[in-house]
């Protein structure tokens, strides 16, 4: 009887050192694929926890499920794992993973703000990436109380989106992400001003004497026209000299962004385009639109806050990205036509080596 006694116990205890190295293999043995780089996974609020191991093994993530879900469950963590963007290197136990979920060790997603583009095409991309839609991006630039409360107005919020790369958790509200980059926006123009006014002492750069709203104004029409850094300075210069004088500032980029508004999309500019009746289009109206046509960039608002002061009025394009100035509209038409022989020149030069292709 007594044999038989122990038996059962030893039997017991072997089972349960057994049992117990299971559990410590599921639980602390490496459960993840090999792989080089962080992998990463976005997990919604109010997820099951089938929906986030779904998510786990579509990220690449979990080797074998049924490990995870068992020491999910048998520790009652599954029930704490809180939404979010995480990243996860290779050799993670199911405790090492599923401690970091019930933290809420969250990654921010990398988000970038390109320059000179639209509103609609901002929103898309932020709305791929944040948990928030394009729909409630476009929605949150367009209340006027949001963006009264950021010191602003809808009509120009969006040239405040500075264009850079930010980092911001995943689930982060569309205000939240809008007054970071205004606020980034803000320390960069009052840094900018002020080392222009450094250097260009008793306002001497006709850039300094406009608002920030005016700078941003004609730093999105400058975006638009300037391929090269070194030539922003100049053509604000010259756009500030046909305001300054009382001119339409004439600014192909203003007739674009009103048959964008009409049109939905660019497109090369007819004669007739000129035409076009819109508040935007300078051709028609005097002074600066009533807001700004894209995002500029850093180097577009430095280039208005630091203006050249120079004689001229008109620039056209040199066929290498650079432009032509010039005084005088006698002079900027015999400029036009030079570029316009360019440019023909090079149609024709393509087409003859298209065809000669074609044989």
């Amino acid at each position: 009887m007594r044999k038989t006694v122990v038996r059962i116990v030893v039997a017991v205890l072997v089972l349960g050192a057994a049992l117990s190295g299971v559990a410590g293999w599921m639980a602390f043995s490496n459960n993840t694929p090999v792989f080089a780089e962080e992998r990463t996974v976005k997990l919604p609020s109010g997820s099951s926890l089938e929906a986030i191991e779904d998510s786990l093994m579509s990220a690449g993530i979990l080797a074998k499920r049924w490990t995870f879900d068992a020491v999910a469950k048998g520790t009652g963590w599954g029930d704490q794992i809180k939404s979010g963007h995480y990243a996860f290197s290779a050799g993670q136990s199911n405790i090492d993973i599923l401690g970091k979920l019930r933290r809420g060790e969250e990654s921010p997603v990398r988000l970038t703000i390109r320059p000179g583009t639209r509103k609609d095409f901002v929103a898309r991309s932020v709305g791929a990436i944040m948990a928030f839609s394009e729909e409630d991006f476009l929605s949150t630039l367009a209340d006027p109380e949001f963006t009264a409360s950021i010191g602003t107005d809808t009509t120009h919020v969006f040239s405040y989106l500075l264009p850079d790369t930010y980092f911001f958790y995943w689930e982060s509200s569309p205000e939240t992400v809008i007054t970071e980059i205004k606020q980034t926006f803000d320390r960069f123009y009052d840094e900018s001003r002020a080392a222009a006014e450094v250097a260009a002492p008793s306002g001497t750069s006709p850039g300094l004497r406009l608002s920030k709203e005016d700078v941003t104004n004609v730093a999105a029409i400058v975006q638009w026209e300037a391929l090269l850094d070194e030539e922003k300075p100049r053509i604000a210069g010259v756009y500030l000299n046909r305001l300054r004088d009382g001119w339409p500032l004439q600014a192909d980029p203003t007739v674009q962004y009103a048959l964008i508004q009409t049109e939905g999309s660019k497109r090369r500019l007819f004669n007739r385009d000129y035409k076009i009746r819109h508040p935007y289009n300078t051709y028609l109206s005097r002074g600066l639109p009533p807001g700004p046509v894209t995002n500029p960039d850093r180097a577009s608002i430095e280039g208005v806050l630091a203006s050249e002061s120079h004689p001229y009025y008109f620039f056209v394009a040199r066929g290498d990205g650079g432009h032509i100035f010039s005084r005088t509209l006698g002079e900027h038409r015999r400029n036009a036509q030079a570029y316009y022989r360019v440019m023909r020149e090079k149609r024709a030069a393509a087409a003859a080596a298209a065809a000669e292709a074609g044989n």
